[in-house]
């Protein structure tokens, strides 16, 4: 697990490090806030399809062999976005980073349950999950401090130390886990799973859920830089600073998750987590709305949704990728994909719409927040109660043996 965590932080490290330089990225390089934003929204976007690719190259060729050369591209991007003196060769730098990002991201789950299978998985994909939570705890607070005091190209300094430490580690430690390969790599037959996959409503109903909590994060993410620089009158370091509120509510909640993993069932720690996280986004909307945010009320509800992320997501996660392993043909690397690729493209493109909700007041941008766990609940809920006919027939399933 130790190694695994540390393959799975690289990606989330190099996305939040930039993110407390894109106001002064933007204003050295000459563009505006929508056009630094594509630097986000291209490294979400490249991370969801990286990892639709990734899945299927994964079970054809071997979780090592993919890993390996993902983890080369993302030290090879972080290079190129450090060195770039224009926004087309920071862009540039940014998708080949997420590139690489995408394979440690989306392999770290696969291997996770190719070794502990559904319901060890949910436990153990906590502790990644944490890591993770630890990454974004400190990238932002790092990157804040990098740009004030060294310009934000530094920000891009760490991303190459750590990603080519993470590629030795694994070179070294990282065996094979795939049993058994996909015999063919044919579009059609990788379209074919995809689809078998997409019409498990038990599958989806998790992807969703971790989905739309996820998305209220990015918005957050993509927003609260300006909120914090341009409203509340701060810099990037307090907003780093700041950060550290939300981040570590998400290692709360990861390390939560780990510990009530032999109390409580995936679904009711989904639906846990979601409802901490829909109490959080209605404080923020309630605070906008009275025109009462501050550095205090913007980044502490924010920590209420991500305790409750913290608390959902790996067992969304686990979840859904055993619920597709149970389809016929169907593998784990695709369905792990897939399910990033969902939930980053959704990220993506919420993140580019993040502007343009600030512009139509923080009351939108904050019902935007609320709207996010309210959809991951029903999607969930949907998902739950569809199960819950054929489970009494067959007996408990292996999500539902405990309550």
């Amino acid at each position: 697990m130790p190694l695994l965590s540390t393959v799975a932080l690289a990606s989330p490290l190099a996305l939040n490090l930039f993110v407390p330089a894109m106001p002064d990225a933007a204003r050295e390089l000459g563009v505006d806030i929508n056009t630094i934003q594509l630097t986000f929204t291209a490294y979400l976007l490249t991370l969801a399809i990286g990892q639709l690719i990734s899945g299927p190259l994964a079970d054809f060729f071997g979780r090592r062999p993919v890993l390996m050369w993902g983890l080369a591209l993302h030290v090879l991007g972080s290079v190129l976005a450090g060195l770039s003196g224009d926004i087309t060769l920071l862009v540039a730098g940014r998708v080949l980073q997420a590139l690489g990002g995408s394979t440690a991201m989306s392999l770290a789950r696969t291997i996770i349950v190719d070794v502990h299978g559904r319901q060890g998985a949910a436990g153990k994909m906590g502790y990644m999950v944490m890591s993770i939570a630890i990454a974004q705890s400190i990238a932002p607070t790092v990157g804040g401090y990098l740009n004030l005091w060294f310009g934000w190209s530094w920000t891009f300094v760490l991303p190459v130390i750590i990603g080519a430490a993470v590629a030795l580690l694994a070179f070294r430690w990282l065996p094979e886990t795939c049993q058994q390969k996909s015999d063919s790599l044919k579009l059609g037959r990788v379209l074919g799973l995809y689809r078998q996959v997409l019409m498990s409503s038990e599958y989806l109903g998790y992807a969703l859920s971790t989905t739309f909590i996820a998305a209220a994060f990015y918005m957050f993410v993509g927003s609260s830089p300006y909120i914090v620089i341009d409203q509340l009158g701060g810099n990037s370091a307090q907003f780093g600073s700041w950060f550290l509120v939300v981040s570590l509510a998400f290692m709360a909640g990861s390390f939560l998750s780990t510990r009530l993993a032999q109390l409580l069932n995936i679904d009711r720690m989904v639906l846990l987590g979601n409802s901490f996280s829909l109490l959080g986004a209605v404080l923020l909307l309630w605070f906008a709305s009275q025109q009462q945010l501050s550095l205090w009320t913007l980044f502490v509800p924010m920590g209420l949704v991500t305790l409750g992320r913290g608390l959902s997501q790996p067992n969304a996660q686990s979840g859904a990728i055993a619920c597709a392993l149970a389809l016929p043909n169907a593998a784990a690397g695709t369905a792990s994909g897939l399910m990033g690729f969902i939930q980053l493209l959704t990220g993506a493109a919420l993140a580019q719409l993040t502007p343009w909700l600030m512009h139509q007041g923080l009351e939108v941008l904050m019902s935007c927040l609320v709207a996010a766990p309210v959809l991951a609940i029903a999607s969930h809920s949907y998902s739950w109660l569809r199960r819950q006919p054929s489970a009494n027939q067959s007996g408990p399933t292996e999500s539902g043996q405990k309550s």
